[in-house]
C-alpha cells in the first residue's frame, strides 16, 4: 500500500474516532468541547519530533502557497493571536466546523488571525478545494500543504486539529476536533 493511501486510512480512522466521541460526548446545548493533547515522550512516529509542537514552544514557522497562488508565512502573523487550524474537504467535523471558524473570523479579525491550512496531499485536489472555500464563503486564509510536511510537523493526524498561538508565536493550547464559536472565544480570551 503506498503512503499516501496509508496516511489517507489512518487519518479517516482517527477522523471517525473523533466524530464518534464528538457526538457522544456533546453537551446538549451544541457546544463543541475538546481538550488539550499531551504527548508523552514514550511515543514516537519516525521523522517527526513530537516534542517541537507542545505547547509552551514557539511555533515552528513555515512557508505555503494560498488557493490564489500568493505566498503564506505564519511568521507574518506575529503580533497576533492565531488559530491555526488543519482540515480537509472530506472531512465531516471539519464541514461541521468551519461556519463557525468564519463567524469567528468576521467578529474577531482585528485581534485574531483564523488560518485554516489546508491537508492538500490528502485531499480531492484545488478545485475540490476552492468549490468547498467558496460554498462555505470563508474569507480567512487557506494556505495549501501540497506536501503533506505541515500537517505532519504539527501532528494533524486527527482532523481538524488546531493550534492557538500568542501574539509572540508561542503555542498555547492544542485543540484536537472541531470547535464553535464559543469554544474559540473562550480559549482566545485565555492567552496574551
Amino acid at each position: 500500500m503506498n503512503k499516501n493511501l496509508l496516511s489517507i486510512a489512518i487519518i479517516m480512522l482517527a477522523v471517525a474516532i473523533i466524530f464518534v466521541n464528538v457526538k457522544k460526548d456533546s453537551p446538549s446545548d451544541g457546544n463543541i468541547e475538546a481538550d488539550s493533547v499531551d504527548i508523552t515522550k514514550d511515543e514516537s512516529i519516525p521523522g517527526v519530533d513530537l516534542g517541537e509542537v507542545q505547547e509552551g514552544n514557539t511555533a515552528p514557522d513555515f512557508t505555503l502557497t494560498k488557493l490564489d497562488g500568493s505566498e503564506f508565512k505564519l511568521s507574518d502573523y506575529r503580533g497576533k493571536k492565531v488559530i491555526l487550524n488543519f482540515w480537509a474537504t472530506w472531512c465531516p467535523p471539519c464541514k461541521a466546523e468551519m461556519p463557525h471558524m468564519q463567524y469567528f473570523y468576521e467578529e474577531n479579525h482585528e485581534e485574531v488571525e483564523v488560518i485554516a491550512v489546508n491537508l492538500t496531499n490528502m485531499d480531492k485536489g484545488k478545485d475540490a478545494i476552492s468549490k468547498f472555500v467558496n460554498d462555505y464563503e470563508l474569507t480567512f486564509a487557506i494556505p495549501l500543504d501540497e506536501d503533506g510536511d505541515i500537517g505532519m510537523q504539527y501532528q494533524a493526524f486527527t482532523i481538524p486539529t488546531s493550534y492557538a498561538i500568542d501574539k509572540d508565536g508561542v503555542i498555547q493550547k492544542k485543540i484536537v476536533g472541531p470547535m464553535d464559536e464559543a469554544m474559540m472565544k473562550s480559549i482566545v480570551d485565555g492567552i496574551d
